[in-house]
């Protein structure tokens, strides 16, 4: 790396970027709108920009893209890292083999550079693979991902979901498995849902009314309904299978067991779980059974095996057990029998493997699987080969089974399971193009947080480099919503650490590393801790001498924009570099769009009390920020016009706020994608560009040349 030397590149930059001394950023539609929460006015003067769809919005988001492009197509080296990121992503991305219902294989295979992956069908394993579906074909951009596929029992259909430019909305189509003909089936405002098949006869789905024209995708949703839709029927003539007209706020979805004996109804939406009810179908006129009538607990049906229910849940165990309940006594605590109890780790899944159950734990947010026969008892684990993530591939009519392991810096390798004998062969390796493993390690550390918890955090960096204060570090984190941040691999992250970059993935309070405990720690009006773990992984980098503040950036996503925007209020003289990507920005009115509201159990709203409303404003990113020179660090702000989990809304918002006010002479850009939304789905010309660009934002601003 080398640094970079001002030049007449950086007057360039200033003079047509503006670095706050010539030309200015655009200028944001704004009103004097002011809310009231329990006597405290707090003015909202971007309130317009909420209105996506208005003329005024979409003439700023013009102007802040063709600001943001020219900030980033004058820095001299983004062309080489277009080129690196490419050459990076370019290996053959090998899905695990699954088995289906009509006794045949499947798998998802990209070339390299295909936008979404294909899905291939095979007789047997090592068949040559024929192409059964392929999502490239979908649309002209490759912004048509798949999102799902279920098919019925028999194997005679197929139905595949999709969603259109990365949105959480979600069509569903139908197909002859045989034959692959497209059926004239076609459901559409689907959302949060897959298909769960009834025989051949039709399948259940979870959808909202068809939403208002032009506010699809940021008004919010209520009433998520389950309805049944017969094969060969029109959507119109779908009937509704279960609704609550007293809950407009929960979601609802059904689950079929695979013998068709049990219906299970899940609601979700303001708790830390999910309430579950059952109807036992082997006698007609049967009424609903209550599992679980709160949504206090991870409460998640296996299967059901000869009239008995298997399932995971955290009731009465905080890190997960695995029960089993007859079916026709299920609403009877009593007649519940624990299989597997509650262990060190947090469970975090269980998949049936013919007479064999595969358990994944997190342990210190790295994964392990472990055999268990059916009736609970431990058989051993299945060695892995360092701190990772696994996936596993098996299936109750087959011994077969199939897993996938990967870490920082070892790509996704598959392997092929004999659980007689507990032997694991390499299946699947991927190749990264100039790219060696062996070159870098990854340690875990545990560091000391501002209330004096211990906070285990992931260090990968190149072998040989140096504590010497020197080295450019990326610190990542989410803290939040039970989400473990498991080590996982990346071929754009590998740009970062082939230049002597470090990577660190701090495991912050607010996840589900250590149970529904640590979650609740970094909740509501214990969300602060989230922020202080996160500045003191921070200083924890700088103290140990990986690094300096000069050297810092920190990035997050959706709740970990939050992160981001919170931190940079609360420490600005901590980081050189923030790239907050698609942040929940406004905690005052984030329940107001979409399902924003779904996030009340792990923030509260301003609806709630005094003190709640409080507590909210004093770390809201937008509301926080300082006006009165303080300097800031360099922030990308980035954003899709499709996102409908987290409205663009939030991050127009904290952009226009942060360029009206006075914070320093580092750069405040939003870079706007198109035709994209939350992450999910994006094809990957589309990731390789904003890794690019992102890159190029915070190699710039650090000083560095990488080329």
């Amino acid at each position: 790396m080398k640094l970079l030397i001002p030049t007449m590149i950086l007057a360039s930059l200033a003079a047509n970027a503006r670095n706050s001394l010539s030309v200015p950023y655009p200028m944001a539609p704004s009103d004097a709108t002011v809310d009231e929460y329990f006597g405290t006015k707090v003015a909202d003067p971007y309130r317009p920009l909420e209105n996506d769809t208005a003329a005024a919005t979409e003439q700023w988001v013009e102007a802040e893209n063709a600001l943001t492009r020219a900030y980033l197509l004058q820095i001299p080296f983004r062309d080489q890292l277009i080129q690196r990121l490419t050459e990076l992503n370019n290996y053959k991305k090998n899905g695990l083999p699954f088995y289906e219902y009509d006794g045949k294989w499947y798998k998802f295979e990209n070339d390299g550079l295909q936008n979404q992956s294909i899905l291939y069908r095979m007789d047997k394993i090592g068949d040559t693979p024929q192409v059964f579906l392929d999502p490239n074909a979908l649309s002209d951009d490759g912004t048509v991902a798949l999102t799902g596929l279920n098919m019925s029992r028999s194997g005679k259909y197929t139905a595949y979901t999709i969603s259109r430019s990365g949105s959480d909305w979600t069509e569903i189509y139908l197909m002859d498995t045989a034959t692959g003909k497209l059926l004239p089936d076609h459901i559409e405002w689907a959302k949060f849902t897959d298909a769960s098949w009834n025989g051949d006869d039709g399948f259940y789905y979870s959808a909202y009314d068809r939403p208002e024209a032009g506010k699809e995708f940021s008004n919010a949703n209520e009433y998520h309904k389950v309805y049944y839709h017969k094969v060969g029927t029109p959507q119109s003539e779908d009937v509704v299978a279960y609704e609550n007209h007293n809950e407009p706020l929960f979601f609802h979805g059904a689950y079929m067991s695979e013998d068709g004996t049990a219906l299970f109804i899940m609601e979700m939406g303001q708790g830390n779980g999910s309430a579950l009810k059952v109807k036992d179908l082997r006698k007609p006129g049967n009424d609903w059974q209550v599992i679980e009538s709160s949504q206090d607990y991870q409460v998640n049906p296996i299967d059901v095996i000869n009239g008995t229910i298997y399932l995971s849940t955290t009731i009465d165990a905080p890190k997960g057990r695995v029960i089993a309940i007859p079916l026709d006594k299920a609403a009877n605590r009593k007649a519940w029998k624990e299989l597997v109890p509650e262990q060190d780790g947090v469970l975090a899944g269980v998949q049936l493997s013919a007479d064999k159950m595969i358990l994944t734990y997190e342990i210190d947010a790295s994964q392990h699987a472990f055999v268990h026969n059916l009736k609970g008892k431990r058989i051993r684990e299945i060695e892995l080969p360092t701190y990772g993530e696994i996936s596993i591939s098996s299936d109750k009519h087959i011994p077969d089974v199939f897993y996938s392991f990967s870490s920082f810096t070892y790509p996704s390798t598959q392997y092929q399971y004999d659980m007689a004998k507990g032997q694991s062969t390499l299946f699947k390796q991927s190749e990264i193009n100039n790219f060696v493993s062996e070159d870098y390690i990854t340690e875990q550390v545990f560091y000391t947080s501002a209330d004096g918890t211990k906070i285990p955090m992931f260090i990968t960096y190149k072998k040989g480099l140096e504590r010497n204060g020197k080295n450019p570090v990326y610190l990542y984190g989410y803290g939040g919503f039970n989400i473990t941040l498991t080590p996982y691999f990346s071929a754009n992250r590998a740009l970062w650490l082939e230049n002597g970059g470090i990577y660190a993935q701090a495991n912050l309070r607010g996840g589900n590393e250590y149970g529904e405990e640590w979650h609740q720690q970094g909740i509501k009006q214990n969300k602060l801790n989230v922020f202080n773990d996160f500045i003191a992984a921070a200083e924890y980098m700088i103290q140990e001498g990986w690094t300096t503040k000069e050297l810092m950036t920190i990035v997050g996503g959706s709740n970990g924009g939050l992160l981001v925007g919170a931190c940079v209020n609360m420490r600005p003289d901590l980081f050189k570099v923030a790239i907050p990507q698609v942040g929940v920005m406004d905690m005052m009115r984030y329940h107001l769009f979409t399902i924003g509201w779904n996030w009340a159990s792990d923030y509260g709203t301003s609806a709630d009390s005094p003190e709640m409303a409080k507590y909210l404003l004093d770390y809201s990113p937008i509301h926080n920020i300082r006006n009165d020179g303080t300097p800031y660090p360099a922030i990308m702000i980035t954003t899709a016009d499709h996102d409908d989990r987290v409205v663009p809304a939030h991050s127009f918002k904290y952009a226009a706020t942060l360029q009206a006010s006075d914070t320093g002479n580092a750069p405040k850009i939003i870079r706007i994608d198109s035709k994209a939304g939350h992450g999910a789905g994006k094809p990957m010309a589309k990731v390789i560009e904003e890794y690019a660009d992102i890159y190029s934002f915070i190699y710039f601003n650090l000083g560095i040349n990488p080329y």
